[in-house]
């Protein structure tokens, strides 16, 4: 299957005086959610790293429904939209314990060579994992 549910409880250091999670707290949040997915698959994001490819966000777009507060329990759900070349694009949503959707969100990252900082095509392995996830649309 090509999507992966994690869920995250919210601290008070992610909140704001109100309670309310404040709106720059919703992104690691999100990357949880996207390494989880990779991790998943079975791909390491440590083994990428150490590979010399890091996967940098290039674009992310964040609609904010309804708030998240303290000590709530969300579930992140990550799903791989498009794979494109050196590119790759998730689809995300937060939903809170009585399932409302709090939070949509949709990420372009870029497989990037450390060394020479371009971008590039992943590995036959890596390709093969994300053909698949697609295909399981």
């Amino acid at each position: 299957m090509n999507e992966h549910k994690i869920t995250v409880r919210v601290r008070y250091s992610e909140t704001d005086q109100m309670g309310v999670v404040y709106h720059g707290s919703y992104i690691p949040y999100f990357e949880i959610g996207r390494v989880e997915w990779l991790r998943k698959k079975g791909i390491s994001y440590k083994a990428l790293e150490e590979d010399g490819i890091a996967l940098p966000i290039v674009s992310m777009k964040i609609d904010f429904k309804k708030p998240a507060r303290y000590d709530d329990i969300l579930t992140v759900t990550t799903k791989l939209k498009v794979y494109s070349g050196v590119k790759i694009e998730f689809d995300c949503q937060i939903h809170n314990e009585s399932e409302e959707l709090l939070t949509i969100a949709h990420f372009i990252l870029v497989f990037v060579d450390v060394k020479i900082g371009k971008p590039i095509v992943p590995n036959n392995t890596i390709l093969s994992i994300i053909k698949n996830s697609l295909q399981s649309n």
